[in-house]
């Protein structure tokens, strides 16, 4: 037998280790990758420090598969931008799905957040690598469109930058969000109307 194949995990210890990861996002999307501790993912998973510990060796690896399927999830709607594609149906595409993700995955997104603004020290060999390539990619794409008329002449990675920035406000300032539109606007259709406003915004 191979010993350098990882054995098959059992049922059990995959759901025992999604529980852990449910737990964690929550307490590092609350407290950051600093401010969580080891005790506080296992109180919130509802085990003991040592079974935790037997699933992941320590806060740094759970934190670190968080993010690597965080960034999977963040771009899987960049790659589905298709070149051959009409230009205004793909940004728009691309708005919705960002915003979705915003309604949908808010800890995710503060998690996200956080790790930026510490630094990226988790995951900059992703974002030089991986993030970089796609998004070089998806820009000569938008270049493109541009040069052949279908869109605004406009810097591509700025453009995708703006998009980020607006649609991820969404999810990082939705209190803010929330209070400044008040109770007759600040209910769920404020996902819709953010929507609607991005696409007039980028695709005028």
């Amino acid at each position: 037998m191979d010993e350098t194949v990882k054995p098959r995990r059992t049922r059990i210890q995959r759901e025992k280790r999604e529980l852990i990861l449910e737990a964690a996002l929550e307490v590092f999307s609350q407290h950051g990758f600093r401010g969580a501790t080891i005790d506080q993912i296992a109180e919130a998973a509802g085990m003991s420090k040592p079974n935790l510990l037997y699933y992941f060796k320590s806060k740094e690896t759970i934190f670190v598969t968080l993010i690597g399927r965080l960034m999977q999830a963040w771009l899987a709607p960049l790659r589905e931008m298709d070149a051959e594609g009409d230009p205004a149906t793909e940004i728009r595409s691309y708005i919705r799905r960002k915003i979705e993700m915003a309604r949908d995955f808010p800890r995710e997104s503060r998690l996200f957040a956080n790790e930026i603004l510490q630094g990226a020290p988790h995951i900059l060999p992703l974002l030089e690598g991986e993030l970089k390539e796609l998004v070089d990619e998806k820009a000569k794409i938008i270049r493109e469109w541009m040069r052949r008329g279908r869109l605004k002449k406009a810097d591509p990675y700025h453009f995708i930058f703006a998009i980020w920035a607006t649609t991820q406000h969404y999810a990082d300032f939705d209190a803010q969000v929330r209070a400044v539109l008040g109770p007759d606007r600040g209910g769920e259709g404020r996902f819709e109307d953010a929507a609607a406003f991005l696409e007039s915004l980028f695709l005028a």
